[in-house]
């Protein structure tokens, strides 16, 4: 058996990236649709979709503002009201087709791939750069991992965030083009500053960084309970993935409520007036009015579809993540010993 599973991977970078983006269109494919399920249920308590001009996506890597156009989404306002989880499924599915489920796929793909590369490039070199091992325990353990989690998500979300302000800005337009990014970058800054590049950066940081601390945490305690009991396979990454990812999606709702509810404001003032500014206030302040309009329960809206979509995906990408830095590690082996 390789040394993958326990320390630094010996491959090339060309390897890693293949490895941490593997995951990223299986992931994207099996939870866009619960992510729109939980939106819509979300949307149903809140004010902000009424006039239907964005909503908020995530493929289970990062969540994107998308406007409400047929070319590259679906609107979250609709007549029906859902019940429950299962009820929004069968109803979406019934009325508006199955391909609905993974309306804004593409603008998803676009940005996740390379947020990817860089989360889960940083997080492998940071744990162990604070002294990360298999056979860790004490302090540095839990240190390492959940600080390498929380800086390399930072710093990824950090660096994508203007690409995504400013894709926003296009998709506000009709006939947006990609190519278009560069140009209205250069116009953002002389117009309104660098640093306003950044509008928005607060509500992604906001439950990311959090989530991202449990998850590692979490995935790196359990993964390293299993070794010591069973042989290293697949459904090592694939179980400490998927309970890590639970606790931790289930952990931080909340935070993915207020989050949605910040976002979709955001792009509400940016259909309307043309100008990404975030009026909702703190978050604490955003917690208190969703609790005065819908009780406590209202903190925990969407929990379900989020919690099952969060699952699955941290169990995708990891397993694919640290299955492919095993067969790079083999193949790498393999060509040395020739």
């Amino acid at each position: 058996m390789s040394t993958c599973n326990g320390y630094q991977c010996d491959i090339s970078t060309t390897q890693q990236i293949i490895s941490s983006c593997s995951g990223a269109f299986l992931t994207s494919l099996a939870t866009t649709p619960f992510d729109v399920v939980k939106v819509r249920l979300q949307a149903q308590q809140s004010q902000l979709f009424a006039s239907s001009r964005c909503y908020l996506l995530c493929n289970g890597l990062m969540d994107h503002l998308c406007m409400c156009e047929p070319k590259y989404g679906l609107s979250v306002s609709s007549p029906v009201r859902f019940t429950g989880t299962v009820d929004a499924f069968a109803k979406i599915a019934r009325n508006e087709g199955l391909l609905s489920f993974w309306n804004g796929l593409s603008p998803l793909l676009v940005m996740s791939v390379p947020l990817t590369v860089m989360y889960y490039t940083a997080y492998d070199k940071l744990k162990f750069a604070f002294g990360f091992r298999p056979d860790s325990t004490g302090l540095t353990a839990i240190a390492a991992p959940a600080v390498a989690g929380c800086i390399a998500r930072t710093a990824s979300v950090t660096v994508i965030a203007p690409l995504e302000l400013i894709r926003t800005k296009l998709q506000s337009r009709n006939n947006y083009r990609y190519s278009e990014l560069l140009p209205s970058i250069r116009n953002a800054v002389k117009q309104e500053g660098v640093l306003s590049l950044w509008r928005g950066l607060s509500p992604m940081v906001l439950r990311d960084v959090p989530f991202s601390m449990i998850y590692w945490l979490g995935f790196e305690q359990l993964k390293a309970w299993l070794l010591a009991r069973v042989e290293y396979s697949y459904k090592v990454p694939f179980i400490a993935g998927s309970i890590s990812g639970a606790v931790a999606a289930a952990v931080t709702i909340p935070l993915d409520v207020v989050k949605t509810h910040m976002q979709v404001e955001l792009g509400e003032r940016l259909a309307t007036t043309g100008k990404m500014s975030l009026g909702s206030g703190s978050m604490i302040e955003v917690m208190k009015k969703v609790v005065r309009q819908h009780g406590y329960q209202g903190l925990v809206a969407g929990f379900v579809p989020r919690v099952v979509k969060v699952a699955p995906a941290c169990a995708i990408m990891i397993t694919s993540y640290e299955t492919c830095k095993e067969y790079f590690v083999n193949y790498n082996n393999s060509r040395t010993l020739l």
